[in-house]
């Protein structure tokens, strides 16, 4: 283990929040954000998942007789959980091998007349292959939902994600690029789907005043403590419990409840996000440069494989996801570096299949690929406050476990 730096490197770049961001201002977020991204109006819930079970349920609506969700078999088990909580079936797909796009074959095997949606995903903030899962959805007559939980503010072709299929969702928690602590936001091209949409948030989604209150206290606590002084004290000290009792599922935050709450966003919480808005697209196209300058001397460690995006597209950089030779090679590196206050961690620890408090939702599927990505894979963040010595220092270690 590397000697532990005196503050904590945030595993994921997350825009900093200002002062002057908290002050009172129009409720004007998803409208903002519209305009930034191009994009036809946004609709604003309460968290990226919620987005996906309003999605979820709506297109269940619209299509009663199809009840299937085909989803990569490496995501996030909130994915899991919103198509369990709408009412409908999980299909794993397994991926392509070493890397995080569903497999194009498993893809079409899993799809049928009984699939209501594909959710390929842009994991990591890097572009998928959504003209595959397009490509099967029109032959078998099923939507596509783009997971862009972590893409806010990714292109393709000048376009941002979320477009290409027919709904998408952003999320703006916790280190996700712009952040209210928790929230999401809902895009459709179709202007009947969006209806569908908001008509279907305004009869699932209820005031809550209590949990409304409940992400003003956290958001402030965010706004106060994402910093690498603040880290040390909000993620720091909880991973390395976490570690010392060996529950790698709670160190990255994998262990989630098995309902997802529902409440409507406030005027304040908006405020905030449509203040620090403004700064976004710089943040961006800071994090694209940084990430940039450091990805040639990753590509020189031999052994360490890289996640990029497809020619003509341009994602988002909030973290960088490598995969190692192995699962030896890559615990010992976490060996190194998980708890030295560097930033690096792993992404989700499991297939989905592999996760124990997800096995009444998820069935039991042999996804080869998935669980080997889930094995070699590590991140190693990407924040402002990374700096040229503390990447050095991380690629030194990597070197070091990989000689």
């Amino acid at each position: 283990m590397l000697p532990r730096r005196p503050h904590e490197l945030p595993p994921t770049a997350g825009l900093p929040l200002r002062l002057g961001d908290l002050r009172p201002g129009a409720p004007a977020l998803a409208d903002n954000l519209a305009a930034l991204l191009g994009t036809p109006p946004l609709q604003l819930e309460c968290s990226g998942t919620a987005s996906l079970l309003i999605a979820l349920t709506t297109l269940r609506e619209l299509q009663p007789q199809r009840r299937r969700v085909v989803v990569p078999a490496f995501t996030c088990p909130l994915v899991a959980i919103a198509v369990q909580q709408a009412g409908l079936e999980l299909e794993l797909c397994d991926l392509r091998h070493g890397h995080c796009d569903m497999d194009s074959a498993a893809l079409r095997a899993a799809c049928d007349e009984r699939t209501l949606a594909i959710i390929p995903t842009h994991l990591a903030g890097r572009v998928a292959d959504v003209g595959d899962a397009l490509a099967v959805a029109r032959q078998v007559g099923a939507y596509v939902i783009e997971d862009a939980a972590q893409a806010l503010g990714a292109r393709r072709d000048g376009v941002s994600v979320g477009l290409a299929g027919d709904i998408g969702f952003f999320s703006l928690a916790a280190g996700k690029g712009l952040s209210i602590y928790e929230g999401g936001l809902l895009l459709a091209r179709d202007p009947l789907l969006r209806e569908r949409l908001a008509r279907t948030a305004a009869r699932l989604v209820p005031h809550n005043s209590g949990m409304e209150w409940k992400r003003r206290i956290e958001l402030l606590g965010y706004a106060a403590l994402y910093r690498p002084r603040g880290l040390r004290l909000a993620y720091g000290n909880p991973l390395h419990r976490a570690l010392r009792r060996g529950d790698p599922v709670a160190a990255v935050g994998d262990d989630f409840p098995l309902t997802i709450p529902l409440h409507r966003v406030g005027r304040w919480r908006q405020a905030v996000g449509a203040h620090a808005a403004v700064r976004l697209p710089a943040f961006i196209d800071q994090l694209s440069a940084q990430a940039q300058r450091r990805l040639p001397r990753l590509r020189r460690i031999g052994g360490v494989e890289l996640l990029d995006d497809p020619t003509g597209a341009h994602g988002t950089w909030p973290f960088l996801l490598l995969l190692l030779p192995d699962q030896k090679h890559r615990d010992a590196a976490l060996d190194l570096l998980w708890s030295s206050g560097y930033g690096v961690s792993r992404l989700f620890i499991h297939a989905l299949p592999d996760y124990a408090y997800l096995a009444g939702i998820v069935p039991a599927r042999d996804v080869p690929h998935a669980r080997d990505f889930a094995a070699r894979s590590l991140t190693i963040g990407n924040s402002p406050w990374m700096t040229d010595v503390d990447f050095e220092a991380a690629c030194g270690a990597l070197e070091a476990v990989l000689r």
